[in-house]
């Protein structure tokens, strides 16, 4: 009974990884869903590309699992300054602003600051610019 606090039926987010996902096609919206299953549990996420979908699930479990573990900390896909593919930077914004502003700023079309939330990054398919060289 020593692990009462750390036990639940919701698997860790570490076994959402080995699970291939199952891809949808959303045709209104152009997005991809993954859909990760470990019955009778599911987590979805969506993106711009299947690699984009699988990642937002994996982020949906993680949030998920930390709602059964208040102690659990999720981790941000992302790190705090990066370049994406297309040269746009990225900066976290800090912890006391998430709230009001989102997860990270970055610069619109207009070179006004903007931010935007985690999610709406991984819906975006925002990827390190390093990354892609390292995901064969």
């Amino acid at each position: 009974m020593s692990d009462f606090n750390e036990r639940s039926a919701y698997p860790s987010p570490d076994e959402f990884r080995v699970m291939r996902p199952e891809y949808l096609e959303r045709d209104e919206e152009g997005l991809i869903r993954a859909i990760i299953a470990i019955p009778p549990f599911r987590v979805t996420g969506e993106s711009q590309s299947k690699a984009g979908a699988r990642r937002a699930a994996l982020y949906e479990a993680e949030k998920t699992y930390r709602s059964y573990h208040p102690s659990y900390r999720v981790e941000s896909p992302f790190p705090d300054e990066f370049a994406d593919a297309d040269g746009q930077q990225w900066k976290r914004v800090p912890a006391k602003d998430r709230d009001k502003l989102g997860d990270y700023f970055f610069a619109s079309e207009d070179g006004e600051e903007d931010s935007a939330d985690i999610e709406t990054m991984l819906t975006w398919d925002v990827r390190p610019q390093d990354e892609e060289d390292t995901e064969l």
